[in-house]
């Protein structure tokens, strides 16, 4: 049966003709909302690891990483292609010089055909975009910005520590010269309900986006949230309500979007709570459930 979704791996496959595979890369960069530069704190659900894989305090060299996950997704995935993603903090947080030398090492290792690089709206610049311009001219060049909310009041609390309009300026530059965006998105933030979600989307789905990550937010140690959570200020979405709004979510989204993530991949040692998002295949076994029993697919609700 043909897909309800826009999936990622499809996508890549209609490109390349083969199985390719996204290689998580720590580069060591910092962010601004830990260094000090807007805060200390950090987004109140995340730790100091910053969703690394801790690779680079392991004196791991960008190529070292590449190359030691490529021997694992080769056999397990049969994977053929692969990009290169900076995922761990702010990835366009240093200077033009350094940046290069981390995304040139990346481009370097044999079959890799672009990169994917995480970062926030508020640490772009001409220059930057520039730089990543030129690589999106021999290479696949995905931009991530966690946006997470399109609402302010949610974005001050979490200390995010920027706003929406900080996006909106961060997408505007970013048009127009090759470089595929993707945006990432929370839901089950505090403050939200349902219909704060949807607006989200709904904004997303009118300002010419590429791609979008949508995550559960849950619990890990040693954050913000973990208070909450424990002082029973938050409370944690229940499986079945994140797998109807995330439907919610694909109804709402032009079909050329590609959907690259519908929840995220906890570390086990990490996590407080919801258990139940341990639970990958599970989850997402339920969102592609819940859209046949509605017999619905993306872009059924758009309305632009």
């Amino acid at each position: 049966m043909q897909s309800r979704y826009n999936d990622f791996n499809s996508y890549l496959r209609s490109i390349y003709n083969c199985r390719v595979q996204k290689i998580s890369i720590d580069a060591g960069l910092s962010c601004p909302n830990r260094d000090g530069l807007i805060s200390y704190g950090g987004c109140i659900y995340c730790n100091s690891k910053g969703s690394g894989t801790g690779a680079y305090n392991k004196g791991l060299s960008i190529k070292e990483q590449i190359v030691s996950q490529q021997k694992f997704l080769k056999k397990r995935y049969k994977a053929k292609k692969f990009l290169a993603y900076f995922q761990s903090f702010t990835n366009t947080y240093a200077d033009i010089k350094k940046l290069s030398a981390l995304y040139d090492e990346a481009l370097s290792v044999e079959d890799i055909v672009g990169l994917c690089i995480g970062t926030r709206p508020d640490c772009i610049d001409n220059q930057i975009l520039d730089m990543i311009e030129n690589y999106a001219k021999n290479y696949l060049i995905w931009l991530e910005y966690g946006l997470q909310t399109i609402h302010d009041k949610t974005l001050k609390f979490i200390n995010r520590g920027h706003d929406r309009n900080s996006f909106i300026n961060a997408l505007e530059s970013s048009k127009n010269r090759g470089i595929k965006i993707c945006v990432h998105v929370i839901v089950g933030l505090p403050l939200e309900t349902k219909k704060h979600m949807i607006e989200t989307v709904k904004f997303l789905s009118n300002i010419g986006i590429d791609g979008i990550k949508i995550h559960l937010l849950y619990v890990i140690k040693n954050t913000k949230l973990e208070e909450l959570y424990n002082n029973g200020d938050y409370i944690c979405l229940k499986q079945e309500e994140y797998a109807d709004i995330v439907c919610d979510f694909i109804e709402r989204l032009p079909k050329n979007v590609v959907i690259q993530r519908l929840t995220g991949d906890p570390h086990p040692e990490e996590l407080v709570a919801p258990l139940w998002s341990l639970k990958k295949q599970e989850n997402l076994n339920l969102i592609k459930s819940f859209l046949e029993k509605r017999n619905t697919w993306q872009g059924k609700k758009l309305i632009l």
